[in-house]
């Protein structure tokens, strides 16, 4: 079977997914070993046999539900490669709205040494897309999961960062000192959400997508915390749901911060929520 063959008729065979095509092609090209670039460049190149029996079986994965990201065990995310595995959540395109506002803040508050926190890093995708930008800034990343901060860690190696430290806490549980920028992508769906059952969520953990109170309890938790551990003049930031940002808006006014505002993703959908610490907490004792 050519290249081209090969790709007509997986895109047939996933005929029920939104990206049939693309999926083959990130599939083919990791059977190859190949950039999808290869793929349009030569089509009438013939697979070997055992190219074609991998690719097939991946396909067959494929209708099964089964995420690409978790075939192919990498994701893009911010040019960067990531390794992804079923212990975290599979980075999203949306999410680099979260990355672009937080460098915009750096780079027009604050100083390039800056101290940013990520609060359940996951594969490390926003922390290691911001210490990619920020060479001189101190980057902290956390997760509550073991698995998760190997798979961080694993990236932060494979891409050679420098300025980067990831540990296991349960949010703040194991953080010290006050940065400039905390971000987070926390769990913020509610557990009788219908998308739940849907996609590629069915096969990343539930624990990295629900929350209580109608998916605000750890976005309510990390805003009542946070200012122990921001800097005056640091900044809070969220991703949440697109119906979520005036209940994320009250809950960061009700904690004393200001300057709020709500950015929109790549869909015109309300994802990314902030605030500055005019004042912070003592710790008391």
């Amino acid at each position: 079977m050519r290249i081209d063959q090969a790709l007509t008729w997986a895109e047939s065979t996933l005929s029920n997914s939104d990206s049939a095509l693309l999926d083959a092609q990130v599939l083919l090209a990791f059977v190859l070993d190949k950039q999808t670039i290869y793929l349009m460049t030569w089509p009438e190149r013939e697979l070997t046999e055992q190219q074609t029996l991998g690719f097939k079986a991946l396909i067959e994965q494929r209708i099964k539900g089964i995420p690409v990201a978790h075939l192919t065990g990498e994701r893009e995310f911010w040019s960067l490669p990531l390794k992804v595995n079923n212990s975290t959540l599979i980075p999203r395109p949306d999410t680099e709205i979260l990355v672009e506002v937080a460098l915009d803040i750096v780079q027009q508050k604050m100083s390039h040494d800056a101290h940013i926190l990520d609060l359940g890093t996951g594969t490390g995708a926003i922390i290691l897309a911001l210490a990619s930008e920020l060479p001189n800034a101190t980057c902290v990343a956390v997760d509550k999961s073991e698995e998760a901060v190997k798979l961080a860690l694993e990236n932060v190696d494979n891409l050679q960062l420098k300025n980067v430290i990831v540990q296991q806490s349960n949010w703040f549980n194991n953080v010290q000192g006050r940065f400039d920028i905390i971000v987070s992508n926390p769990p913020y769906i509610d557990a009788d959400d219908k998308h739940l059952h849907q996609g590629d969520v069915r096969f990343e953990p539930i624990s990295a997508l629900v929350a209580n109170e109608q998916g605000l309890s750890d976005i309510r938790h990390i805003c009542e915390q946070a200012k122990l551990y921001l800097k005056v003049g640091g900044c809070l930031l969220f991703e949440h749901g697109f119906e979520q940002a005036s209940a994320v808006q009250d809950l960061l006014k009700k904690n004393g911060f200001a300057s709020i505002t709500t950015h929109q993703d790549y869909g015109q959908n309300d994802r990314v929520t902030l605030g500055y610490a005019l004042t912070h907490k003592e710790v008391t004792i």
